[in-house]
């Protein structure tokens, strides 16, 4: 039987991978199973690999101008993928959306003003408001048995003071897939207080059977209100090729927003993630599709393994994303502790969950973007710790 492509083990240590030669700087020992940030451990489509040797043959790296074909390839995805119709010129090349953040945050408010963000989210989220001068407003999501969802009096109230929401779509790292009501109602309540919103919805493409992302942008007229950030980056595994864009339709948002991306020299760009990005969303559909299918059966997996074999531990529903959000609080150990014993006892590099902020005391986040062979590896270590402390 012809092995899954998914399923091949391929060693990344020694290749300056922050996700594998990081780990003796960030936890103190190099032997550990990584499932902490998230890139996925998969060779990436025959097509971008194609495309990026055919790029080499041309012995020039000069300074890059994108072509018709770049825009072409963001414009057609979002179509037949979203059924969102983009236009050329809503479209700002940036080199990741972290960066994309700081720009927003320092584009469109003022030190001291206030920016919005739901928490727990992705430690960037914070710290592009907090770097920046800006005050900090957090929402707490609710979470209801390890489900997820948004306090709407609170997040109206803080709302009504901030100048920036930053949003989280599908959200990292408890991996909702918004509904189209709750989209509606959070774009309502922003169009009402005229508060434009950065939705990074990096994640985008990597959703389950029984949920359908929708760009925020891409409902009502809130295009409008509407800065999205998207990448091939999360979905197609080419994080380290430094390329996004952010879309604007509105002219005002845009034009401040590209303005300071113009001044910092950010929109230049890498020659092979350009090609590495026309290449994932015009040739590489199939092996995403393939993709989601080998991450969706290790999304089942994890689940019914949390469930079944770690007494203890609680796991949210898994709706996009390859990210399993482990709620381990009765296990009763400080945070400190928790992380101890994953990295001595189990051989195990998860993410903090406090790295999502205080409300993530008690949880970690761990990445299944990976072989099942090591995911089963990791889940039986989790095992022998639940036998000890659940």
């Amino acid at each position: 039987m012809k092995q899954n492509r998914f399923d091949e083990i391929i060693d990344r240590r020694n290749s300056g991978c922050y996700k594998y030669d990081g780990l003796k700087m960030l936890y103190g020992k190099s032997e550990l199973i990584p499932l902490w940030v998230a890139d996925m451990d998969f060779a990436v489509s025959d097509k971008i690999i194609s495309a990026l040797s055919e790029r080499l043959k041309h012995p020039v790296f000069g300074y890059n101008l994108r072509l018709d074909d770049f825009y072409e390839a963001i414009i057609s995805w979002q179509e037949r993928r979203f059924d969102w119709n983009v236009q050329q010129d809503w479209i700002i090349a940036v080199p990741g959306l972290v960066p994309a953040i700081s720009l927003a945050v320092l584009s469109l408010t003022e030190p001291g003003e206030r920016i919005l963000i739901q928490t727990p989210v992705y430690r960037p989220f914070y710290d592009a408001v907090l770097d920046h001068k800006r005050k900090l407003l957090t929402s707490a999501l609710v979470n209801t048995n390890g489900i997820y969802s948004i306090d709407w009096q609170d997040f109206e109230e803080k709302l009504k003071q901030a100048k920036l929401f930053i949003f989280c779509s599908p959200h990292n790292p408890v991996s909702r897939v918004w509904t189209k009501e709750e989209l509606t109602k959070i774009g309502n309540l922003c169009a009402k207080y005229k508060v434009p919103v950065f939705s990074d919805e990096i994640h985008a493409d990597i959703v389950y059977p029984g949920y359908k992302h929708l760009p925020l942008a891409s409902l009502n007229d809130f295009s409008e209100i509407c800065l999205t950030g998207v990448s091939p980056s999360k979905s197609f595994n080419i994080a380290g090729l430094a390329t996004a864009v952010v879309i604007v339709s509105n002219l005002e948002i845009r034009n401040k927003f590209n303005e300071l991306n113009t001044k910092l020299h950010l929109y230049l760009g890498n020659t092979f993630g350009i090609r590495a990005l026309i290449a994932a969303y015009s040739e590489s559909e199939n092996w995403l599709d393939e993709l989601l299918c080998y991450l969706n059966k290790n999304r089942i997996y994890i689940t019914e393994f949390v469930q079944n074999e770690l007494p203890g531990v609680k796991i949210s529903p898994i709706e996009g994303t390859f990210l399993a959000w482990l709620d381990f609080r009765n296990w009763g150990l400080t945070e400190a502790k928790l992380q101890e014993i994953m990295v001595n006892k189990a051989g195990l590099a998860l993410e903090p969950g406090t790295e999502f902020g205080k409300d993530g005391e008690g949880f970690m986040r761990l990445n299944f973007g990976c072989p099942k062979s090591i995911l089963e590896i990791a889940l039986k270590r989790l095992q022998v710790l639940a036998r000890e402390y659940g």
